[in-house]
């Protein structure tokens, strides 16, 4: 780290820093170095010279994610110190199983290291940067991961980073690549279920691994169920659903892409199965044309509708509109699992929107679960918007 390379914030601005939040946002700047570039290693400062921690300077409201709150070099060693952390909180919760090998090892903030997320399927590990910092330290991180993990489990690496990383960096982040070990057909082991993951064109890091146990409460529910599945994408619900011993379950996204992934991981699992339809529409199209009473559950978990704060309002009146149309066509005595991924809309605004959709259904709507992410998504205690991800499981009567 070039040693001039600080930060001073404005008199005032350093309390969150003490109480080890890890943002810094641009207004709290006083000075910085006029050559200091995205992505730089950056001492943060307080008004009095005081030392706050080290992080990744980023242009932006969020001008710096913190590392440490130690000074201390951002190196291999750094890395693979957090890494064997998070690998070790891993081993504690036995993810690493016979008829498992599929889980999130390096969750941004909730793992100390903001900006970086890393996910294990079997012996393919995939690193993603969502920030200049992170991709400006790939090499680091990547000789830290075959530091710490075990034979076999970075076998392979992928590099996964288009559409998270900033264009105006002038980065060519478009393009994802294999850094180690040779390309492979590999196919994920989640909880003894059988996944095929598109490394390459798929979304986040191919697969979403953060719904792990909600499938598996959804599979408790599914038993001689009629299920819709929407925003399918691939198929993770539906193939639980399809074990739990449901009777029909349909799939619907609206790319036919994700539509025929989820075919794949549904013969790769049950062979050819008469009770699943998988249909590539619009969401909200498709439930209105539903019949109702059709299904007695249907699981919603749209993509982020909301990717700024400034999307807000527009958002909370989406998920309104979707969860009354799927309420209004539920069978009494059917199931609704319904989520958010959004990180902007808190707990309760979504709540608010699902209130305010079954309100206006009429209908008596009882909540027999509250959903979040799995432990390998860990949410740092002092970085509350770590919790993204937000569920409720109704009884809709």
């Amino acid at each position: 780290m070039n040693e001039q390379n600080v930060i001073v914030l404005r008199p005032g601005k350093e309390e969150s820093l003490r109480r080890f939040h890890p943002w810094v946002f641009s207004g709290a700047i006083a000075s910085k170095p006029d050559l200091l570039a995205e992505g730089d290693v950056v001492r943060v400062v307080a008004s009095d010279g005081n030392f706050l921690g080290v992080g990744h300077y980023q242009i932006g409201s969020i001008a710096v994610r913190i590392l440490s709150f130690h000074d201390v070099p951002v190196d291999t060693a750094f890395y693979a110190a957090n890494i064997e952390q998070a690998y070790r909180l891993r081993q504690t919760l036995q993810l690493m199983r016979p008829d498992n090998n599929t889980f999130r090892l390096i969750h941004g903030e909730g793992d100390h290291l903001p900006g970086l997320i890393i996910d294990v399927y079997g012996r393919t590990t995939v690193i993603q940067a969502h920030s200049v910092g992170m991709h400006k330290d790939l090499n680091l991180i990547v000789t830290a991961l075959k530091q710490v993990l075990p034979e076999g489990l970075a076998e392979h690496i992928f590099y996964k980073s288009e559409g998270t990383l900033p264009y105006k960096a002038g980065l060519n982040a478009a393009d994802t690549y294999l850094l180690g070990g040779e390309q492979v057909q590999d196919i994920a082991l989640e909880n003894g279920l059988k996944f095929h993951i598109d490394w390459l064109k798929g979304q986040k890091t191919g697969f979403f691994i953060d719904q792990r146990d909600n499938r598996t409460l959804l599979e408790q529910y599914a038993e001689g169920r009629h299920v819709l599945n929407m925003f399918c994408y691939t198929g993770g619900f539906s193939v639980y659903a399809l074990r739990g011993g449901a009777v029909l379950v349909d799939s619907v996204d609206s790319s036919p892409k994700a539509v025929s992934l989820t075919g794949r991981n549904v013969v790769l699992n049950f062979g050819e199965e008469p009770r699943h339809n998988a249909v590539a529409d619009d969401a909200f199209k498709f439930l209105k044309r539903v019949q109702e009473g059709k299904y007695d559950l249907i699981v919603l978990d749209p993509p982020a509708f909301a990717k700024h704060r400034g999307a807000i309002n527009n958002a909370l009146q989406g998920y309104k509109k979707l969860n009354l149309s799927a309420i209004e066509k539920l069978a009494p005595g059917g199931l609704l699992f319904t989520f958010s991924c959004s990180q902007a809309i808190t707990r309760d605004q979504f709540r608010l929107a699902v209130f305010s959709a079954a309100a206006i259904s009429g209908r008596r709507v009882r909540i027999l679960h509250q959903l979040t992410q799995p432990a390998d998504h860990p949410v740092n205690i002092y970085h509350p918007e770590g919790e993204y991800l937000k569920g409720l499981v109704l009884w809709v009567e």
